[in-house]
């Protein structure tokens, strides 16, 4: 950075947002403020088309496993069947989740919009393979590139928020959700509508991507000029200067434990029992790499780390990361996403969930939860005192949950509506307490790392607790009410087994009746089931609560400043150029 353009920052620090009565913050990597903006600039082509960039990368990103997830059963049944199917799931979650740090941190060195063109296209190139896959192996392939894509474009909120003034960002990533409501909110009835009204079925949820994808990728090409390596230079180093200090080791470790780690626990009761070798050699080889990983990123003589320390001895970060992925736990982990969908199946339909009203019941809790999200950020900034925000929406999530079938469907309805809004000013805090705004992208980015890793942790247990009680409730209950109806008794296990497989022909002395009421007794149980997975649910709301006394305040960082801006000469007006001199990095 030159004399002059450091004499300018320091003027800029000392007349920031004078405008609003509040003072400069102590944050570093600030370059502009909304004081000295070039005129029209938040209305310009550059800035107007990035927005929707990162909105249509967003839509493409939520509904890159979204869509398709509730209808493996189907796929699998078409293209295979192939006992690999669940790595259908497995890779995407993998893949996303290692890649939003490593996206972070590349882009906070060495500029963001050539990561974000590539990650795109990625997504693109991943949603083609997925749309004309033959065999559950391509398909695999395909879901691997939309989760490696899908990191940069689910990076949506550090790429823009470092764009506007800290005061307008919780309103920002508000907008922006609104974007995941084509793909996530009502995405269960959109895949369920390809499904049943289109010749092409479920090929359709990726021709849908392949739209928001195209269009999220020639805006990005046209509109997107951000800060460009040379920029972000405060010591004039070369690129090569930059790739020869990269923290590679570092990079390798976190892949490969938080891999392993999540291999792991996506493998155990799934695909494997948990006492099996490649359980737990997955997990415990896994927790010992993140261990080396810390230990490595704490002692290492790193001139560029992966992950600076310093981020981790800052409380009030550290507790917006965890509050986050304590509330995905509750939605990505578990009841919402997990049980919720097993209950329209059994419990609130009585075709397995093939219908539209599956479809629509589906849509419930994820369409509350972007409700909480659009509502919480657009008046998070509004309410003010953010901690108080966390402690109320986490004591809420606690209370809650449903801990009998009766009701279930309104207090999931607030849950998710509660876990919204918590995610929104968790995700918009994990980037605005910060000592340093050119870390941005890390810090947000790791936050995103530690959603997933927690999610899966928390979804593991659920399955784990689901599967316990359904092999209790299930052989207890419905046994004695089959007999008293009149089947005999050697007939029992044939109907517990057409339970499973949705076949009961053949069954001796069965009768319409008899399938009726013993149908009805299989909902009970498994209501009895889903109820002691709520139930557990709240050891992860009651750790949410208990956080939140440590969540950030951060309305004394809502100021005017801004830590990135737009290269203006990309918009051709004169204003933008006169002003790109004051808003330039």
């Amino acid at each position: 950075m030159s004399v002059t353009e450091e004499k300018d920052h320091t003027e800029h620090d000392s007349n920031v947002s004078v405008h609003d009565g509040m003072q400069p913050s102590n944050t570093a990597g600030f370059t502009a403020d909304l004081d000295n903006l070039p005129k029209g600039y938040f209305m310009s082509s550059f800035f107007v088309g990035t927005m929707f960039a990162i909105g249509t990368g967003l839509a493409a990103c939520t509904g890159g496993f979204g869509l398709a997830a509730p209808n493996l059963t189907l796929i699998n049944s078409e293209i295979g069947p192939d006992p690999n199917i669940n790595w259908v799931s497995f890779v995407y979650t993998l893949t996303l989740s290692v890649g939003l740090l490593i996206f972070g941190r590349l882009t906070d060195v060495f500029g963001r919009r050539y990561y974000l063109i590539g990650g795109t296209l990625l997504s693109l190139i991943g949603c083609i393979i997925a749309a004309t896959a033959k065999n559950v192996p391509s398909l695999i392939v395909g879901m691997a590139l939309i989760g490696l894509g899908g990191s940069a474009q689910q990076s949506f909120s550090f790429i823009s928020n470092e764009l506007v003034p800290m005061k307008y960002r919780f309103i920002v990533n508000s907008w922006l959700y609104l974007w995941t409501l084509p793909t996530s909110a009502f995405g269960a009835a959109i895949s369920k509508a390809f499904i049943l009204y289109t010749s092409r079925g479920w090929r359709w949820c990726y021709y849908y991507l392949i739209i928001f994808n195209v269009i999220s990728l020639v805006l990005y090409s046209v509109f997107y000029f951000p800060p460009t390596f040379d920029e972000k230079q405060e010591t004039r180093r070369t690129k090569t200067e930059a790739v020869r200090m990269f923290d590679y080791v570092g990079t390798f470790l976190f892949i490969a434990g938080l891999v392993l780690f999540q291999l792991g626990l996506l493998w155990g009761g799934q695909v494997y029992p948990w006492k099996s070798v490649p359980v737990i050699v997955t997990l415990v080889l896994g927790a010992i790499i993140l261990v080396g990983f810390g230990l490595w990123e704490v002692y290492a003589p790193l001139k560029e780390p992966v992950v600076p320390i310093k981020l981790f001895k800052n409380i009030r970060w550290v507790s917006a990361c965890v509050l986050l992925g304590l509330g995905a736990s509750i939605y990505y982990g578990g009841p919402m996403a997990i049980i919720w969908p097993n209950m329209v199946a059994i419990v609130y339909t009585d075709d397995g969930g093939a219908s539209m009203k599956a479809g629509w019941l589906n849509c419930m809790p994820v369409t509350l939860m972007v409700a909480g999200q659009i509502l919480g950020g657009g008046l998070a900034a509004a309410i003010g005192n953010q901690r108080l925000q966390c402690m109320a929406v986490c004591s809420a999530m606690a209370y809650s949950t449903p801990s009998t079938l009766s009701g279930t469907a309104t207090l999931l309805n607030l849950s998710c509506f509660l876990i919204g809004w918590n995610e929104s000013v968790c995700l918009t805090n994990a980037g605005i307490e910060l000592e340093d705004q050119r870390q941005i992208g890390t810090a947000v980015g790791m936050a995103g790392s530690i959603r997933s890793a927690i999610s899966t942790v928390a979804s593991s247990v659920y399955v784990v607790v689901l599967n316990n009680r359904m092999a209790q409730t299930v052989p207890t209950e419905v046994p004695p009410v089959l007999v008293e109806a009149g089947l005999p008794q050697s007939s029992v296990p044939a109907f517990l087994q057409g339970l499973s497989t949705g076949s009961f022909s053949g069954i001796e002395g069965l009768t319409p009746h008899i399938q009726e009421v013993g149908s009805h007794a299989y909902k009970v149980a498994s209501s009895h089931a889903f109820q002691t997975v709520y139930l557990t649910s709240i050891a992860f709301t009651g750790v949410a609560v208990i956080l939140s006394f440590w969540a950030p305040t951060v309305d004394d960082k809502l100021t005017g400043e801004i830590a990135a801006t737009l290269h203006g000469a990309h918009t051709g007006g004169k204003d933008d150029s006169e002003g790109s001199e004051k808003t330039q990095v």
